[in-house]
């Protein structure tokens, strides 16, 4: 019997279009060799939209997106759109009102990717890393207090729940358990500095962790952990962290992993819907070029099917991937690639077809 899933596909702005357009040909490619079918529902939402109708993000569309098995997002970012405008209406937007509250990060070094760290390959960078996506300081709480004179005053507080983090942890121990790498879930926080925050965060670390006699359980300082994806980034498995440090250090897993033309996340709502993205910008200044690098986007589609259940269906894709990588690929940085964009599409599509 053949599955559909409903897939929302929000393209975005600047490259965000080029990107989605390869990732769902090898969406395409990869379900048409399975019993499975992906149903695209396409929404304009953007820049163009809002500099035409000055709508952001609708609340009909939060709820018709909400009903949707996944939706799969190129990049927001215009030049003509004042920052923040975009970022907090739709991103921030669809975050919080999907209660998206578990950002994932997979942090893998492919084979034929170069990274800055010395000596250092794929067989030392294999982690993830799980944040909290809608507490602590990108929760809005605070304000000012005379603004614009010499006396300002500007209040940003750090919000935190323990329902929030206890299903953020939990979530991060049952994600330790199915990846079955070296079962080792980090904490990451500054519990001698944020003495609240993170004593709440610890504590329920060690609550919810007696449930899990499998998995073993670390903690580091945000700053130590910085320094050893650096220095050893193969101590690593699973890193569970609140959203800010989680913001920083998923950044620096970026880079060591090659860059943002590979690095793909997910925000997810494990009870309801979830948005699988490249985690670079939209790049405008290469729009409409055939150079920017469309593996991360493909890589959030591959992220997406194995949240929907198809693992055989990801696994074809990774490996497609890797094969592009080895065999056609020079760079992972736009225009330095070797191979334009829709021809990388092209090859993955091929690889899958030949399996």
């Amino acid at each position: 019997m053949t599955k559909t899933y409903q897939i929302g596909v929000i393209p975005g702005d600047g490259t965000g279009p080029e990107v989605i357009a390869e990732g769902l040909k090898v969406l395409t490619a990869v379900t048409e060799k399975s019993s499975v079918t992906c149903k695209f529902t396409h929404y304009d939402l953007g820049g163009e939209r809002y500099l035409k109708t000055g709508e952001i993000l609708p609340d009909a569309v939060i709820q018709e997106l909400g009903r949707l098995d996944a939706i799969y997002l190129g990049a927001i970012g215009h030049p003509d759109v004042k920052p923040g405008i975009l970022e907090k209406g739709i991103l921030l937007n669809l975050r919080f009102s999907l209660d998206l509250y578990i950002n994932l990060r997979p942090v893998k070094l492919y084979p034929g990717i170069d990274t800055p760290l010395k000596d250092k390959g794929p067989e030392h960078i294999d982690f993830d890393v799980v944040r909290e996506n809608t507490e602590g300081l990108y929760a809005g709480s605070g304000g000012f207090m005379k603004k614009n004179t010499p006396d300002e005053i500007a209040i940003q507080e750090s919000i935190n729940t323990r329902k929030g983090v206890e299903r953020c942890i939990r979530y991060a121990f049952e994600y330790c358990r199915r990846k079955n790498r070296k079962r080792k879930l980090t904490l990451c926080g500054k519990t001698n500095v944020l003495t609240y925050a993170f004593d709440l965060w610890q504590r329920v670390f060690q609550e919810v962790g007696e449930a899990y006699p499998d998995i073993e359980k670390d903690y580091a300082h945000v700053d130590a952990i910085c320094m050893w994806m650096v220095k050893n980034p193969e101590w690593f498995d699973v890193i569970v962290t609140d959203n800010m440090f989680g913001d920083i250090i998923t950044d620096l897993g970026a880079m060591i992993q090659g860059g943002m033309g590979i690095a793909a996340g997910g925000n997810i709502n494990p009870q309801g819907t979830a948005i699988f993205e490249p985690i670079g910008g939209s790049a405008p200044k290469y729009t409409g070029k055939n150079m920017i690098n469309p593996l991360a986007a493909i890589m959030a589609g591959q992220m997406m099917l194995n949240h929907l259940g198809e693992t055989q269906s990801a696994d074809l894709v990774e490996k497609a991937v890797m094969r592009v990588i080895q065999n056609d690929m020079k760079s992972m940085e736009a225009g330095k690639m070797g191979i334009g964009t829709r021809e990388i599409g092209d090859k993955i599509v091929q690889y899958i077809q030949d399996e």
